[in-house]
């Protein structure tokens, strides 16, 4: 009976210590980051206390200890606490950083899979009816991937240029399945080629004016990729003289791809916008900050 008696008196003398032992070190904390200001307060009132309940001599101590502590080891024990601080700031930011390029690295690997297919089955059907017209897509579709490919395994984006070679191949397939049905213009300043510009947001916006605006169209139309700069931005723009689209509709999975890419990449400085111009068709832009070239790594 006694030795479980003391027992339970030698875990309470430990827990106990083990307690007085985390207050200290929280009020070592508290006391190496407080202003001066906020200590002279709290001396006056610990002060004001202990004389009000006899024991001045308590508050003496208090303030001395503190004294000592703040002078002594406070300034070591700040840069402790702000290193620290500093550490878990920066671990924090790089999971976030992580996180982000996984979810571009995500949205960027949502391409079309039909339209390799397509490509493929008109390939097929060419090769029965005008083997030189197979011959001629087939080399469009070698220089797509060629290009497509790298850009889609790529880390730090693209440029302007590499995105209008890879439209270019892309739209000559899209000729060879619709004919004359299809127009093709390119308004890209060649000293916009350097400029960094995501990779397949461009091709999208083709492809979405393709398929919703000139092929639901019987006579098709053409699609016109522009590209200029206002101020200190980038405007990359896909025109079509098609059907038209409902501004008021929801995105489809491309454009809300885009959006969300660009919100990632750019936050509040970059934009997708819709507009319908007065002649008919639709017109998308892609708005983002401007560089001359791309910065080496």
């Amino acid at each position: 009976m006694r030795a479980s008696q003391l027992n339970r008196g030698v875990d309470f003398v430990r827990d106990a210590g083990r307690e007085a032992g985390k207050l200290w070190w929280r009020f070592f904390d508290w006391l190496a980051v407080v202003e001066w200001r906020q200590l002279y307060l709290t001396w006056l009132f610990v002060g004001v206390f202990f004389v009000l309940v006899n024991t001045p001599e308590a508050g003496f101590w208090y303030i001395f200890v503190s004294l000592a502590v703040k002078v002594l080891a406070g300034g070591k024990r700040k840069a402790e606490l702000l290193a620290k601080e500093a550490t878990l700031q920066a671990n924090v930011a790089t999971l976030e950083r992580s996180l982000a390029e996984a979810r571009m690295a995500a949205l960027q690997a949502q391409v079309e899979p039909h339209f390799l297919f397509n490509t493929l089955a008109l390939i097929g059907q060419l090769i029965e009816t005008d083997p030189p017209e197979a011959a001629r897509v087939h080399a469009h579709l070698i220089d797509y991937l060629r290009s497509a490919l790298p850009q889609l395994r790529a880390r730090d984006g693209g440029t302007l240029g590499k995105q209008v070679e890879l439209s270019r191949a892309y739209l000559a397939i899209m000729q060879a399945r619709m004919k004359e049905r299809l127009a093709v213009r390119f308004e890209v300043p060649d000293f916009l080629g350097s400029a960094p510009f995501p990779p397949t947001m461009l091709q999208t916006l083709i492809e979405n004016a393709i398929k919703h605006g000139l092929e639901p169209k019987i006579a098709g139309g053409t699609v016109t990729v522009r590209a200029y700069v206002v101020q200190a931005d980038l405007h990359v723009q896909v025109c079509d003289d098609g059907v038209g689209i409902d501004t008021h509709a929801g995105d489809g999975v491309g454009l809300a791809n885009i959006r969300e890419r660009l919100q990632l990449l750019y936050g509040t400085q970059a934009e997708l916008s819709i507009a319908m111009p007065p002649g008919g068709g639709a017109c998308a832009t892609i708005r983002l900050p401007y560089r001359m070239m791309k910065e080496a790594p």
